[in-house]
């Protein structure tokens, strides 16, 4: 939970040949990308002012100050982009950020530790927490259900798992 920043979205390169960008929104609302500009770039250092035009297959195209041409757009392909954690709404008790879970702990009921999550994952059928097996490379996928993740603890960062008879 450290982290002042969260990814938002992605640019997908030129959108048309005025300067244009397509605009992936990770928003659970999608079109409140554009309420939280500027945003910037993974680092930090570069500012993009977002207005989306119109809604497109698979996110929006949108016009950045920044950008005065394809090419300038172009250039910017896969740039992610951040919006700080203060511009974001406040969240009820049962729903996270996707960053504020990775990193955590991930422990049985019984105290046995799983291991950490790596990821979370959507595919649109439920999110799923990647927990990465402590001392290995292998990987679980945990489902993200009350069922199966009746705890999240943020202040002692650990996830509390009742995981699937034989999934671990």
């Amino acid at each position: 939970m450290s982290e002042d920043r969260i990814c938002v979205g992605a640019i997908g390169g030129a959108y048309g040949v005025r300067g244009e960008v397509r605009i992936k929104s990770f928003c659970a609302v999608p079109e409140d990308i554009e309420t939280y500009s500027p945003l910037t770039d993974e680092s930090g250092a570069r500012n993009f002012h977002l207005a989306i035009i119109r809604s497109i297959k698979n996110g929006f195209a949108a016009r950045i100050a920044e950008v005065a041409s394809k090419e300038d757009a172009d250039a910017l392909k896969g740039v992610q982009l951040f919006a700080g954690r203060d511009q974001l709404p406040s969240l009820p008790d049962d729903e996270y950020y996707h960053a504020d879970l990775v990193g955590l702990q991930v422990i049985d009921t019984g105290g046995v530790v799983l291991g950490t999550v790596k990821q979370v994952l959507d595919h649109g059928a439920g999110d799923l927490l990647e927990v990465q097996r402590p001392g290995s490379s292998e990987t679980v996928l945990l489902p993200f259900t009350l069922t199966a993740v009746p705890t999240v603890d943020l202040a002692t960062a650990r996830v509390i798992a009742d995981p699937p008879e034989g999934l671990f």
